[in-house]
């Protein structure tokens, strides 16, 4: 954090043109007054970031504040946040015996952040084009379920196809295991992650061709009709490929197969498409591809596996709702841009802080650990005000996550970790 904050915002002051002349609003101070004044409140106006540099011990009006945001701070934001990303953190495995098996368990997923139109020259949406923004900004994850590991967030336009991602294509440790949405459904990708040692876990994309052991085509819709509730099948995947996978199916209840259909049929409206009837038949399955032996990975625990890929998208509805990454308080679009680059620090930032004792913890709260960061962000402050040790300030933060910090246990509809922990426990 130190580094980050500090040394990489002093030494990028000049290369972004942030710094041309001696001002007492340095990039260093810069840079902490928006990551520490909009992690602590996310809908921090230019009063409160004045409030924030003075408890940094540099007054600044609000007027003075405003003044630097222009492409120089853009710059700044954009480079102090790239070294960011290449601090790449860890904690000890979280204590459950499912994910151990693996040499971690990779989620990954994709988010948009949706711009002004004036920033599409920066960012590029989808043209505009079924009610979609002409900018956007597209954030790529890779995280370790077990060890709280990130790759990411990484910025590309928001018209990009997930396929593209620069996390598609980045190599995983051998023996580990990727869980991906079905955006990033690739055979080439899946291929190659075989070949590298290490296994995935994914929806099967619709159109693709299955085959049986001996290469015969296995229609997957009237295979899946004539058989029982559940399937776990060795098939070859790929016009092509001729993939070797486990095909897992599970017909699901008839009201989760009829939100699954409206859902579709809404898509295809606003995408302005027409929907087939195979498409419709299929969502009374769920249907998952792994290359996983079955000594390894049972059917129960494949599928809720797939359930946990959910968490990646819980993240990104963290930094939405409560860090605020989507929203701002202006016009100016390069102030909008500071912003985001300023809170894609902060959420940095704030999983640097969770990669504690606390990460291990099988029921930890994310959301709750992220609220008692934006109150305790005052220590950081005075930290780096000169009041405090940083160190000091860390322990005095991490101390707010022993209580408090945990999900309560739900009967009805068990957390993920509580679906984790049962599988752990069965005979």
């Amino acid at each position: 954090m130190q580094t980050v904050l500090s040394i990489k915002a002093e030494e990028m002051g000049r290369p972004s043109g942030f710094v041309q002349r001696a001002s007492k609003l340095t990039a260093v101070v810069f840079v902490q007054v928006l990551v520490l004044g909009w992690l602590k409140r996310p809908a921090a106006s230019l009063s409160h970031l004045s409030q924030t540099a003075a408890a940094l011990g540099v007054p600044v009006s609000e007027q003075g504040i405003d003044a630097r945001f222009g492409a120089p701070a853009v710059n700044l934001l954009a480079l102090v946040l790239s070294a960011a990303l290449e601090c790449v953190l860890a904690s000890k495995p979280v204590a459950i015996a499912l994910l151990q098996r693996f040499n971690g368990v990779y989620l990954q997923d994709s988010s948009v952040v949706n711009l002004p139109d004036e920033l599409a020259s920066e960012w590029k949406g989808c043209g505009g084009t079924h009610d979609t923004p002409s900018a956007a900004l597209k954030l790529n994850v890779r995280m370790n379920l077990a060890t709280g590991r990130m790759e990411g967030p990484l910025c590309t336009d928001g018209k990009a196809h997930d396929r593209s991602s620069p996390l598609q294509r980045a190599p995983l440790p051998p023996k580990a295991l990727r869980i991906a949405d079905l955006g990033f459904f690739s055979l080439a990708c899946l291929s190659a992650i075989a070949a590298g040692g290490a296994s995935f876990l994914s929806r099967l994309f619709r159109q693709t061709k299955v085959f049986d052991t001996t290469g015969k085509p296995l229609p997957l819709l009237p295979f899946l009709q004539n058989a029982g509730p559940q399937v776990d099948l060795d098939v070859l995947i790929g016009a092509k490929d001729r993939l070797p996978v486990r095909l897992l199916a599970e017909r699901v209840p008839p009201p989760v197969a009829a939100q699954r259909r409206a859902k579709i049929r809404d898509d295809a409206r606003r995408r302005h498409q027409k929907v087939s009837a195979e498409c419709l038949a299929l969502a009374d399955w769920t249907v998952v591809v792994t290359n996983v032996p079955r000594a390894l990975l049972s059917f129960a625990e494949a599928l809720v596996l797939l359930r946990v890929r959910w968490q990646i998208e819980l993240l990104f509805k963290l930094w939405k709702s409560v860090g605020l990454i989507d929203e701002w308080r202006t016009e100016n679009p390069q102030r909008i841009l500071c912003e985001i680059y300023a809170k894609l620090i902060g959420v940095l930032i704030q999983n640097w802080l969770l990669l504690t004792d606390f990460w291990a913890q099988p029921d930890k709260s994310l959301t709750k650990a992220a609220q008692v960061i934006q109150d305790h962000v005052c220590l950081l402050i005075a930290a780096f005000g000169g009041r405090l040790s940083l160190d000091a300030a860390i322990r005095q933060l991490q101390s707010g996550f022993a209580s408090g910090c945990r999900m309560n246990a739900r009967r009805k509809k068990p957390n993920a970790y509580q679906l984790l922990l049962a599988l752990s426990e069965a005979p």
